[in-house]
């Protein structure tokens, strides 16, 4: 069972994007995707997992969409279609980047859709969620998210809104929508919210290959190339961050575990990225960690840097969990003290964030206010489901003397 879901998650993607090209119709395409599984619980653990069990999902998927498509005879267009399906009539045009789910992730984050729905619906359909799962990543009822997802798919229908990559003219404008959903995929994969699951594997790999897709489509976008540097430099620490089931900070990591090769690939286009000299939110994020994994221990990182990074990027981005991120380098250059102040500052917006509350923390206990530490400990779990972060925080709070 654990086998078949793994392969159901790292595939969904896939099969729903081909799919969709094929049939023309989301739901079409994520009801045979969903058919498709229960065919494998039922026959996988009887005949095995087949070798291609991707090209397997997709194969049966399709026949379930063919049959749906020829039982609902109201739908004549599509009837047509699922007769003519092996006839040598070309696919209408799909753009200019022959790939099915990153022409996927743009039909997603179509500007006509709200930004939210955006998230969700990429989620969903390329990241292979539940909507129980996506409705506590965004801290929102279930019911609502099911609604906020049929709802996005019922404008992209009634909207008649293509599934296709813009074309070039009109990629600029629809650029940013994407990099913002690529790396909300990226970040649920990297330290996931849901499921009872640490990492996503799946979801960071699925993150950074369509990164370096559009990046191929792209080369001289330096967001795109800073989001991808940022991706590859947090991708690399992923094998020292967590041990016996445990988050381990940055400051506590093995760096030799740190894999050099992704390091120095997002290291490279870090300096693509300065090469073209338009900094912008990525980039910035991206130079960051190239501050971090430059460093050859946590003792040598250079804070001063990173403070003036976070304060160049406040000037472009402004925003709470900004400022949150660069007093942590003030804390490291001026003393928990002088952070903490500033910190407390921004309590209002920040209240049901974990990490706003884990700084606290982390401050407080600097500071030998073990009762206060202890207390925002609590507060910050309170908003944790990830099991690692969890057991983490966890043993933090119970060192605490008093």
């Amino acid at each position: 069972m654990d086998v078949i879901e793994r392969v159901y998650r790292e595939e969904f993607g896939r099969v729903v994007a081909s799919l969709v090209r094929r049939f023309g119709d989301i739901d079409v395409a994520e009801d045979a995707a969903g058919e498709a599984l229960l065919v494998a619980l039922e026959r996988w653990p009887v005949d095995g997992v087949p070798p291609n069990p991707g090209a397997w999902l997709t194969t049966t998927a399709a026949r379930k969409a063919i049959d749906k498509i020829r039982r609902e005879s109201h739908r004549d267009a599509k009837h047509q279609a699922a007769l003519m399906i092996s006839d040598g009539t070309p696919h209408e045009p799909t753009g200019v980047v022959d790939d099915d789910r990153l022409r996927l992730v743009f039909t997603c984050c179509h500007p006509a859709l709200a930004p939210e729905a955006r998230v969700a619906l990429t989620l969903r359909l390329l990241g292979g969620l539940t909507v129980g799962e996506i409705a506590r990543a965004f801290l929102v009822p279930e019911t609502t998210m099911a609604q906020r997802i049929t709802r996005a798919k019922k404008k992209i229908a009634g909207a008649h809104i293509p599934y296709r990559i813009p074309e070039p003219a009109d990629l600029p404008e629809r650029v940013a929508a994407v990099l913002t959903v690529i790396y909300l995929v990226f970040n649920e994969g990297y330290l996931s919210t849901a499921g009872g699951t640490s990492v996503r594997d799946d979801l960071t790999a699925e993150a950074i290959r369509l990164a370096r897709t559009l990046r191929s489509l792209l080369p001289d976008d330096p967001e795109v190339t800073g989001l991808l540097a940022l991706m590859l430099l947090t991708e690399a620490r992923r094998g020292s961050r967590i041990a016996g089931g445990e988050l381990v900070p940055l400051h506590e990591q093995d760096r030799g575990g740190w894999s050099r090769p992704l390091i120095e690939e997002g290291h490279d286009l870090v300096r693509a990225c300065l090469a073209l000299g338009r900094p912008g939110r990525y980039q910035l994020l991206a130079a960051v960690n190239a501050v971090h994994t430059d460093a050859p221990t946590a003792a040598d990182t250079d804070w001063s840097q990173v403070a003036a990074l976070y304060a160049h990027l406040a000037a472009l981005d402004p925003g709470p969990v900004v400022a949150l991120n660069r007093l942590v380098a003030v804390a490291e250059l001026d003393g928990p003290e002088v952070a903490l102040a500033q910190v407390d500052r921004l309590g209002g917006p920040l209240q049901g964030y974990h990490p706003f509350h884990v700084t606290r923390a982390e401050l407080l206990r600097r500071l030998g206010r073990s009762a206060e530490a202890r207390t925002a400990y609590d507060t910050a779990l309170a908003l944790v489901d990830n099991p690692a972060e969890t057991a983490y925080l966890r043993r933090r709070r119970d060192q605490l003397a008093g």
